[in-house]
């Protein structure tokens, strides 16, 4: 071909390229695992299938000693210039740090270091360098290049595996340490034994069991190589202990079959390689045996098990078509990722697993899951889930909810559990709105009176914070008990949940008793201050009194009288007539928003991020609060506060997440947001209305419906509703109905550059309090 017809097809094919209509990115492509990366975030960038049992995930930094434990709960940290390690559990924005199991790094060369070494000495041990230009996270995928090593690490998980594949140098001889020393919030102690073994397969297996947040966890692995090993050395490095392994004496060595102990660290070498490495892991609670089958149930190389886990990812961000500038689809569509991460599978491939008791049961008929954030996931991660997933594996929540309480030494239902361990952080008792919004919504498949029982135990269990006194008292008094004021009144929310459930099953019995606790609230509600306080047993308030004030163990939860104060979400309507009526709660809730802090220090508070004056973004007590103007009749007042809420608390960057991602609570947050409709009171069957941040969104819904959003004119200066129809007919309310969503169809809001004072404003027109509820359709 000639140079000038060469030039020319060139041309040609460029404005065809050109010409060509470019497909629109998925959700799937959207979705940044690097948001909440840094920051307060606390999210990983490693790879997890869709509420996947692994998270094979590299951890920059897993020594508190050495390091803020805090910042590194998800074990990475985005400003952090080094990587340990790749280990196979972690959390999804927690505000506790845990997990990071069974540590792998590949090391190239003749010398393997065995210590991790400090990461301010390069070269020092066997941790590495990185850099984020080297670095990439999709949904299911990561993949790094470690510079001190000169590896390039991929990771994939399936549902029970985590796949990793390291391409070392050629003519360098290939080796991984494992390093079961190593773990999240890994304080000395909280290793209480470990094992290690080769099999006669080569395929090596081994346990731990550690004391961190979760007491006793019992966890086994099996980890197997693509090609067979050449060498390894298995090591206690633990000092001034006798030797206590299987083979002898000494402090493991060279070729050693097994080994037992409290600080072991193994070398792996499989010689010069012509190929990358895939090395496959799985995990098990119930013991060695079962991990290998887990190993086993998931066939395939890195590149299939990658394209399974792709394929399932697509699907499930699928359920939210977006269409929105790239920045925004960018952040919401990460948001549903983050969503669809936990709770966790936590059975085995046999239905087995590990209970609160630490006996291993059977699930029969479901999947077992576990990490169970409810304080946090019960607000919108829960509704979400029940709009975006199928109702097979929203079961599967409810029925491991009931499994862990029956096997609950105390009878109990989850509080915060993971691993089927019960930490029994936070309070309330939160599985039990979980369970009635489900239910409500019409989840069956369930023992439904079975269930209500064990949401009535859960709430009738004396000992545990301070019910016994708030079931006589009506309220939890704080000369008794830390944080009395939020119990009350999350006491009386769950409560009413258990009324609504009762009712709907004709149990009148339990929902006039549980209906009557529902209005406990007002107990601990001060009139004369307009704040939610604190009573002593003889009925006092206490004294001195500072609504500004948080403090760890005090009055309330991780947050102050300014949040907690708005937290009556089954009667907004009567909370604001004792406030002195809707024009009194608008100004309060103003005066929240526009509190100057200035004089204010919270940073001894770790939960407290995202100010916005006493509104605090960053902690789940405020995540319904912008929503309270539509109880007082000024929806456009929400509208105003969700803008300003959602352009300075979130950015499609590391930092852009304003406080801990809890296990996908202040990702669903953003994700009702941006649809533009919020569950403030989960249970009552309604959404109330915002505004919509995306211009056209669609849900596919779990009942084969589909519902599409439309924001007409949509834009910066368009940033108020003006009306509101759904199939095609004006919808004056603003509230939703669950059962609107689920028939599908089209949603649409006109906006306009002004606030619409007229649209939503009734009292008929407003969303559910107990107090004015209308007849239910």
């Amino acid at each position: 071909m000639s140079p000038r017809a060469h030039r020319l097809l060139s041309a040609l094919l460029a404005a065809a390229v050109i010409a060509a209509p470019v497909a629109a990115q998925t959700t799937y492509d959207s979705a940044d695992p690097f948001i909440g990366t840094g920051g307060e975030g606390h999210t990983f960038p490693g790879a997890v299938a869709p509420f996947g049992m692994v998270q094979v995930s590299p951890d920059t930094d897993t020594g508190c000693e050495i390091r803020d434990c805090y910042g590194h709960a998800a074990g990475y940290r985005h400003g952090d210039p080094t990587i340990q390690g790749f280990s196979q559990t972690h959390f999804s924005g927690a505000g506790h740090s845990d997990l990071g199991d069974f540590l792998l790094m590949p090391v190239a060369g003749d010398a393997v270091p065995l210590e991790p070494s400090d990461p301010a000495k390069p070269r020092s041990g066997y941790r590495s360098r990185f850099s984020h230009d080297q670095e990439v996270a999709r949904p299911g995928y990561y993949a790094v290049s470690l510079i001190d090593h000169g590896v390039r690490a991929e990771l994939t998980a399936g549902p029970r595996v985590g796949v990793h594949r390291y391409a070392f140098p050629a003519g360098k001889a290939a080796h991984v340490v494992l390093d079961l020393r190593s773990s999240l919030y890994n304080y000395p102690g909280k290793i209480l034994w470990s094992s290690v073994r080769l099999r006669a397969d080569g395929t090596i297996t081994g346990s731990r069991e550690t004391r961190g947040w979760a007491p006793a966890r019992k966890l086994f692995f099996a980890i197997r190589p693509n090609v067979p090993l050449q060498g390894h050395a298995f090591l206690d490095r633990e000092e001034n202990i006798p030797y206590r392994g299987f083979q002898g004496p000494g402090r493991g060595r060279e070729d050693v079959a097994q080994l037992q102990g409290r600080a072991l660290v193994a070398r792996l070498d499989f010689g010069k390689l012509a190929s990358p490495l895939e090395v496959k892991v799985a995990i098990s609670s119930v013991d060695e045996d079962a991990a290998i089958a887990n190993l086993e149930s998931e066939a395939g190389d890195f590149d299939a098990i990658r394209a399974r886990t792709r394929a399932a990812w697509e699907q499930a961000l699928g359920a939210v078509e977006i269409d929105a500038p790239a920045p925004m689809k960018r952040m919401v569509a990460t948001a549903l990722y983050h969503a669809l991460l936990a709770p966790s599978i936590f059975s085995d491939a046999d239905g087995r697993y590990r209970g609160p008791d630490d006996q291993v049961h059977r699930a029969e008929g479901f999947t077992f899951h576990s990490t169970f954030s409810l304080w946090d996931t019960f607000r919108a991660e829960h509704p979400l889930l029940l709009l975006v997933q199928p109702e097979s594996r929203n079961l599967d929540f409810v029925k491991s909810l009931l499994a862990s309480q029956q096997a609950s030494p105390f009878g109990l239902l989850p509080v915060w559990q993971f691993h089927g361990r019960e930490t029994w952080t936070m309070i309330g008792y939160h599985a039990v709105p979980v369970i009635a919004d489900a239910y409500l919504k019409g989840l069956r498949g369930f023992d439904a009176d079975a269930a209500l029982d064990a949401m009535v135990r859960s709430a009738s269990y004396g000992p545990y914070g301070g019910l016994d006194d708030y079931m006589k008292l009506g309220f939890v008094p704080i000369d008794r008990e830390p944080e009395a004021a939020s119990k009350t009144v999350e006491y009386a929310y769950d409560d009413w949940t258990i009324a609504r459930m009762a009712g709907a099953m004709g149990r009148a019995d339990i929902a006039q008793r549980f209906e009557r606790r529902a209005g406990n609230w007002r107990n601990s509600f001060d009139a004369q201050s307009g704040f939610l306080r604190a009573r002593k047993a003889d009925g006092s308030f206490r004294t001195p009194f500072d609504p500004t004030a948080i403090n760890y163990g005090s009055d309330y939860t991780e947050g102050n009288a300014w949040q907690y104060s708005w937290f009556v979400p089954q009667d907004q309507a009567a909370m604001f007539a004792l406030l002195g009526g809707d024009a009194a709660a608008v100004a309060k809730l103003d005066r929240m928003f526009e509190f100057d802090n200035s004089k204010l220090d919270y940073s001894h508070a770790e939960d407290i991020a995202g100010l916005i004056g006493q509104y605090i973004h960053g902690n789940e007590p405020s995540h319904h609060v912008a929503y309270l103007y539509a109880y007082a009749g000024q929806p456009w007042r929400t509208q105003e506060r969700l803008k300003q809420i959602v352009e300075s608390q979130y950015k499609p960057t590391p930092d852009g997440l304003s406080g801990n991602d809890d296990l996908g609570q202040m990702s669903a947050w953003l994700v009702f947001t941006a649809l533009g409709f919020y569950p403030v009171a989960p249970g009552s069957n309604e959404y109330v209305i915002g505004r919509p941040f995306v211009d056209r969104a669609t849900l596919a819904l779990p009942n084969g419906n589909r519902l599409l959003i439309v924001a007409e004119g949509l834009s910066d200066a368009n940033r108020y509703v003006g009306r509101v129809a759904l199939n095609g007919k004006p919808l004056d309310r603003a509230y939703l109905r669950h059962g609107e969503i689920m028939a599908g169809g089209e949603l649409r809001f006109t906006m306009q550059p002004g606030p619409e004072r007229t649209w939503g404003t009734a009292p008929a027109a407003r969303p559910y309090s107990m107090s004015t509820a209308r007849p239910e359709r």
